[in-house]
């Protein structure tokens, strides 16, 4: 690969794949990775490695046969989009159904209960997701063979597979409403067992597992979501006199009917869902979970203190306000300094009487912070969901706030004095390196990449990021490299993880979005090539290439979705379109 280096697997400045920056995948043995980086020096924390596989860079010539056998209809890209994304989402449900059953199912740790509510619910939808699988790899390959033999008909549809299929999973329903149920035993047995509690943990390091193991769970309802938009997208490019667009209409009727049913359970799955990942990154506190607690945004603040500005991390609900700091700990976690409580607290904006850019001070019952966000629009952000958070504070009494004061572990309410915020420089510095550290912590979950790349996220982004998976093929470049290399992307979880084919089980790296700019190549990038963008930031440049103007513009539409923060202004569901 013309202008890569190779970096040695031991380098602690390898590129974030899908454990941590020491080119490990989930706490595994390294991978053989090729960073760059334009000065020629190793790449920094979080960003995407070069996957080395020579064979996998492709010709101009091969693009040049595709696009003289394959269709170019709108439809066959979104029918196409309907295959590459089922293909993501049976591999997602192997990781349940094949390696934690596997792994932890057939543990005497596991008591019965938790099996039948997994395992007997997802089972079932993975055998009748192969089937349909298949069923859509058998109508997409005819309409590939087809397309030049100007043969229309049933090959040049997809509505009546999905709505076979859609009628099929009805029956089904009833598994899928209890997924929620799922999260809810795995909990409560973690709680039970020490055992299993390591198990879960240990199986959540494995470079299969690669995101969090509730998302694995929840996933089966998150699918109905994608089903939905691909039939939408369909009934809206069909005339009313295509011969797919009643059966397009009938199946997106169907899947609507089911999504409403269980949008209530979704939701209120989604944020236990993220209260359970949060307790794993914070120490210093207990019951975080309680009920009623609603997560809000969390994210990077500067506090100032009688020593200067000191980057923090800041965690906001509908009770209370938490700031933590990178803790030294084997495990990464982020140490709980203090709380604000949101009842009776006020928020002002304080970039004059301080004179730091984009300070804001927030007036508890007890103390006082001043915090500055790192742009304008970080700050807008934070002041609205506070502003919103306090508004919610006022209408409840104000329970699990008081369970919050008593869980934390130095019981006691944290002053600007207080030993916690006496830290040196030399703490600090040892913090933000020890992403770089092998630990038994997965390194690149949300909260670790908002800290690395000093910003934050909603609850509202992650409700758009569940919405917004896709899968497929595309080419990847770096700035100074020659050839493009092919590879496999899933896009999920704020991230894009690669892979050599879709058939791999587990990602071999990947990259964190969050603070990252896609924008189009410009002329003086002398990229020329169709439906390419340009992913960076800082000095770190991608260039991606897609196989039609549809897919180019999905990608561009999902990855917005993750690099254009959402605002709290739009409703705490998906009641309202989004504006990708």
């Amino acid at each position: 690969m013309s202008g890569q280096q190779r970096v040695v697997s031991n380098s602690p400045h390898l590129s974030a794949s899908s454990g941590n920056s020491q080119g490990m995948v989930n706490g595994q043995k390294p991978v053989e990775l090729c960073g760059h980086s334009p000065d020629g020096r190793q790449p920094s924390p979080l960003t995407s490695p070069l996957l080395n596989d020579a064979g996998s860079v492709r010709t101009d010539d091969e693009d040049e046969v595709r696009r003289k056998r394959f269709p170019t209809d709108k439809a066959y890209f979104i029918a196409k989009e309907l295959l590459t994304t089922e293909r993501t989402y049976l591999k997602d449900l192997e990781v349940v159904t094949v390696s934690f059953q596997n792994s932890v199912g057939k543990d005497e740790a596991a008591p019965d209960s938790l099996k039948s509510t997994i395992f007997s619910n997802f089972d079932p939808l993975y055998k009748f997701h192969s089937g349909f699988l298949r069923e859509v790899e058998q109508r997409l390959a005819l309409w590939e063979g087809r397309s030049n033999a100007h043969i229309k008909g049933d090959y040049q549809r997809i509505g009546d597979v999905m709505l076979k299929n859609l009628q099929g999973l009805k029956p089904l329903t009833a598994h899928l409403q209890k997924h929620s149920e799922a999260l809810v035993e795995l909990e409560k047995a973690c709680r039970g067992s020490r055992r299993l509690e390591v198990l879960v943990r240990d199986f959540e390091l494995q470079k299969v597992c690669y995101i969090p193991l509730n998302v694995f769970i929840l996933r089966p309802l998150h699918r109905l979501l994608h089903y939905k938009q691909i039939l939408e997208r369909l009934c809206k490019h069909y005339p009313p006199t295509h011969v797919d667009f009643r059966d397009c209409r009938a199946a997106l009727a169907d899947v609507s009917e089911v999504v409403a049913q269980l949008h209530g359970s979704m939701i209120k799955m989604e944020n236990f869902q993220k209260l359970l990942e949060l307790k794993k990154d914070l120490i210093g506190i207990d019951n975080l979970v309680t009920p009623g607690r609603e997560f809000i945004r969390l994210g990077c603040l500067s506090k100032l203190s009688g020593k200067g500005l000191q980057q923090r991390m800041f965690f906001l609900f509908n009770d209370v306000l938490l700031y933590t700091s990178r803790g030294m700990t084997a495990t990464n976690q982020f140490k709980v300094h203090g709380q604000l409580l949101l009842h009776g607290m006020t928020i002002q904006e304080s970039e004059d009487e301080w004179g730091v850019p984009h300070a804001f001070t927030l007036v508890g019952q007890r103390q006082s912070v001043v915090v500055a966000a790192s742009s304008l629009s970080e700050m807008e952000k934070w002041m609205e969901d506070i502003k919103m958070a306090i508004d919610l504070a006022e209408t409840s009494n104000g329970h699990t706030s008081d369970l919050l004061a008593r869980s934390l572990t130095d019981n006691k309410s944290p002053t600007e004095d207080s030993c916690a915020e006496a830290e040196s420089e030399d703490d600090l510095m040892a913090s933000r390196t020890s992403l770089e550290r092998q630990t038994p912590h997965r390194g690149n979950t949300t909260v670790h990449v908002c800290w690395h790349r000093n910003t934050s996220v909603s609850m509202v982004d992650f409700s758009v990021a569940v919405e917004n998976q896709l899968s497929g093929n595309l080419l990847r470049k770096f700035k100074n490299s020659n050839g493009w290399q092919k590879l496999w992307v899933v896009f999920t979880n704020f991230s894009l993880f690669f892979y050599k084919t879709h058939q791999d089980d587990y990602p071999l790296a990947s990259l964190p979005l969050l603070g990252y700019s896609v924008t189009i190549p410009t002329e003086s990038e002398n990229i020329h090539k169709d439906y390419v963008f340009k992913l960076h930031f800082k000095s770190h440049v991608y260039y991606f290439r897609s196989e039609s103007e549809y897919t180019f513009e999905r990608w561009m539409e999902v990855i917005r979705s993750a690099t254009v923060s959402a605002s709290s202004t739009r409703i705490l569901s998906r009641k309202e379109p989004h504006p990708y």
